[in-house]
């Protein structure tokens, strides 16, 4: 079994199961196709909270790649962030491909609908992560 956390931003939507899906850095081991999920929130601290109580089963995993960009807005004092291309598996994901997968992600979480789920994804990375490649995997599940 392998254990995953989600920041606290994620953590309803993951204890919802309105986000099925999570993006991580390549590592040793991943889970697999098949095996069940431990799903928590604040890992490693007094917060550490399991998500949910029965343990959702990995149905997908497949590599990603991503890249991201920032541009400085005209007479504005902040920058924004964008997805410049991702692939899964190989194959490049569409400028609406790219946008529902940023809302499958959970970067719509009002379900606004407004288009902008993959110019929030960006602005969350960008600020956790860094900009430029990304490359790792997106791992899906689905409820027993």
């Amino acid at each position: 079994m392998v254990a995953y956390s989600f920041a606290p931003q994620f953590a309803d939507q993951v204890a919802t199961l309105a986000k099925r899906q999570t993006v991580r850095a390549d590592r040793k081991r991943h889970a697999r196709v098949g095996e069940r999920l431990q799903l928590y929130t604040g890992m490693r601290t007094r917060q550490c909270r399991k998500l949910l109580d029965i343990d959702p089963v990995c149905v997908d995993v497949r590599p990603i790649e991503i890249v991201f960009y920032c541009n400085w807005l005209d007479n504005q004092p902040e920058w924004s962030a964008y997805i410049g291309r991702m692939s899964i598996d190989g194959r490049a994901q569409t400028h609406t491909e790219i946008e529902t997968f940023a809302k499958a992600d959970g970067f719509d979480p009002d379900r606004l609908h407004d288009g902008l789920s993959a110019r929030r994804m960006a602005k969350f990375w960008a600020k956790h992560h860094g900009l430029g490649g990304f490359s790792g995997v997106v791992i899906r599940w689905e409820p027993l």
